[in-house]
């Protein structure tokens, strides 16, 4: 029989502990090994215990989440981290600033004043996400061998990205030139709020704007646009120019925003003029979409399963034979300079 997955929960609200605990319970993959209810505790236990994941709530007395964090990245980084957090934004700020301090994931805590409704949420979002998390990367077949793609005349840049992506664009973006000659759209998975405190984050981090996509603006050079969160962003043209738009259509891919709903977009509007990256995340959002840019002569490029933290999207894109290129995430910044000639 496979080892079952070890969690160690973390939370100063003996509700919230309970609660988690009974929901992972229920998971036969999943074994709850103990609980902790500060930050110094987690470290004595994640120490002696070793567990493969930690679920770790951001405000408690004596130690708090993010100090906890630095710790354990430093003492035990094979561990996974999935913080919890509150919906506010504040509990938006902290999230950002612990994933970019290494934590894998986040939760947010349920706003819901329903018990069974918070039960549910934690349950949709957690329990994915510790196995995601934590399921051992299948690398894939030798692809089919492709000649190396020449730097171009594309028009934009489109970046689909879930679980992993925040500490992921930071080892991107924030490497990009103040002449980077396109505009870059990004879908990230994340809740409102957080899209807004992510797109700050980067944009403090780099020569680059970079902000949150507002409805009806002029998509412009050298801008990062974010998707916010719950509403899908494309791309149209008006008059001589290209806006951006944003929907609250129904989910795809059980995501919204979605990859596919913005590369869709952009193939049909920049047509073979488009460049894409695929990174890490669960699911397979950014497939469809990929097609599409594929069908209308644009480039696909797609993160490796070994710098992937979940390697889900990318694995969907390269399987499918969309990848024009796989790239570990340390190759990106440069590759993408040579391909839009600003090296």
């Amino acid at each position: 029989m496979n080892k079952k997955i070890s969690v160690l929960v973390v939370d100063d609200s003996a509700i919230m502990r309970k609660l988690i605990v009974d929901i992972l319970k229920e998971d036969p993959e999943i074994e709850v090994v103990d609980t902790a209810k500060n930050g110094e505790e987690a470290i004595e236990k994640a120490r002696a215990l070793n567990p493969d994941v930690i679920t770790l709530d951001i405000e408690m007395p004596v130690m708090d989440g993010l100090t906890a964090l630095k710790i354990l990245r430093r003492e035990l980084p094979h561990i996974k981290i999935i913080m919890f957090s509150s919906l506010t934004q504040e509990g938006a700020k902290a999230t950002i600033e612990a994933l970019s301090l290494g934590a894998s994931d986040f939760v947010p805590k349920p706003s819901s004043k329903s018990f069974v409704e918070s039960v549910k949420k934690i349950k949709e979002d957690l329990i994915p996400k510790i196995k995601s998390l934590v399921i051992k990367k299948v690398l894939l077949k030798p692809p089919v061998k492709k000649p190396k793609i020449k730097a171009g005349d594309y028009k934009v840049c489109g970046i689909g990205v879930s679980t992993g992506g925040p500490q992921t664009l930071m080892q991107i973006i924030p490497k990009l030139p103040a002449n980077f000659p396109v505009p870059i759209l990004i879908v990230q998975h994340m809740p409102p709020i957080f899209t807004k405190q992510l797109a700050e984050r980067l944009d403090h981090m780099s020569v680059l704007r970079v902000k949150e996509a507002e409805q009806g603006e002029p998509v412009k050079d050298s801008l990062v646009y974010i998707a916010p969160g719950d509403y899908h962003m494309v791309v149209k043209k008006q008059g001589a120019g290209i806006r951006i738009h944003l929907h609250q259509g129904p989910p795809r891919n059980f995501c919204r925003p979605s990859v596919d709903e913005l590369f869709e977009s952009l193939a049909e509007v920049y047509n073979g003029k488009t460049l894409v990256l695929v990174l890490t995340g669960m699911g397979n959002d950014g497939k469809e979409g990929a097609k599409k840019i594929k069908e209308k002569g644009g480039v696909v490029l797609a993160q490796d399963a070994e710098s992937c933290i979940v390697f889900g999207m990318p694995k969907a894109v390269i399987e499918a034979n969309l990848a024009d290129e796989i790239l570990n995430l340390s190759q990106i910044p440069q590759r993408l300079k040579e391909l839009f000639r600003c090296s």
